[in-house]
């Protein structure tokens, strides 16, 4: 087992085998396998960002995502961008840790957070401790490569800036296929097609169960991908032990079942 790695390629050694290569906290790992089944739903979970010219370069340093370990904010001038109970309370945390100014800038003054949290960011912006301003992001004010500000436009359509040390998106997060896209399966709407007598996908020893993959008569419920791991499953036997007869057991007869479930 191998958690908190993100699948980066699938490549054919041979006609057999396949090679998974994963990155994750302790580097990239590698296996080689006769069958992958590909359990994705909807694809990777990641931060929504903003598209801003030189944000990737200030990345873990001077921006920051909703879910990344954010740095203590005393003394610095920090811009949440968002509207939820992240950027919120993210906003009040900094204010408490002592940040020399605290802004949040989205589009309207309307918030998605829980009602204590709204009123709290209000009652802090009424204090003077923290400021809301209304607009969208449009650029950084960068200085050999430091952030120094924000450009946005504002409700008339001007534009404005925003003096800050930090950006903090704090925008949600958005399901993204990442690099199953890139591995030559046949898709339909950015989901994996499958034969649905087997679930696998058109390449040999490759399957997809769940809400990853697209089929005639596709229901996106619980009970159909355990269906689907079912049949995929029995014909991953069936490739890596071709021919063999498979003995279908059942909880209602099966001794060796009771005892594995501890049923007297």
């Amino acid at each position: 087992m191998s958690l908190a790695h993100t699948v980066s390629q699938l490549t054919p050694l041979t006609d057999e085998i396949w090679q998974v290569k994963a990155q994750g906290p302790e580097g990239v790992r590698q296996w080689q396998t006769r069958c992958v089944i590909i359990a994705a739903g909807v694809g990777a979970f990641l931060p929504r960002t903003l598209a801003l010219e030189g944000l990737p370069a200030l990345l873990g340093h001077q921006a920051w995502h909703e879910g990344h370990d954010w740095p203590h904010w005393r003394g610095q001038r920090v811009v949440f961008a968002g509207e939820g109970e992240a950027a919120l309370q993210g906003a009040l945390d900094a204010i408490e840790q002592g940040a020399q100014s605290v802004q949040l800038l989205h589009r309207r003054e309307q918030f998605s957070a829980p009602d204590p949290i709204v009123a709290a960011w209000q009652a802090a912006c009424a204090q003077g401790r923290a400021q809301f301003v209304a607009g969208q992001a449009t650029g950084l004010d960068l200085s050999h490569g430091r952030l120094q500000g924000l450009h946005y436009l504002d409700g008339a359509g001007q534009s404005q800036h925003l003096s800050c040390d930090h950006l903090v998106m704090a925008l949600g997060l958005s399901p993204k296929l990442g690099p199953i896209s890139d591995w030559g399966l046949a898709m339909a709407r950015k989901q994996l097609v499958v034969d649905p007598a087997r679930f696998a996908t058109s390449a040999p020893g490759v399957y997809a169960v769940g809400d990853i993959n697209t089929y005639p008569g596709k229901k996106k419920l619980i009970v159909c991908g355990f269906h689907e791991a079912t049949l995929a499953a029995f014909d991953v036997l069936e490739r890596v032990r071709p021919g063999q007869n498979h003995l279908l057991q059942y909880t209602t007869t099966s001794q060796t079942l009771q005892r594995r479930l501890g049923i007297a």
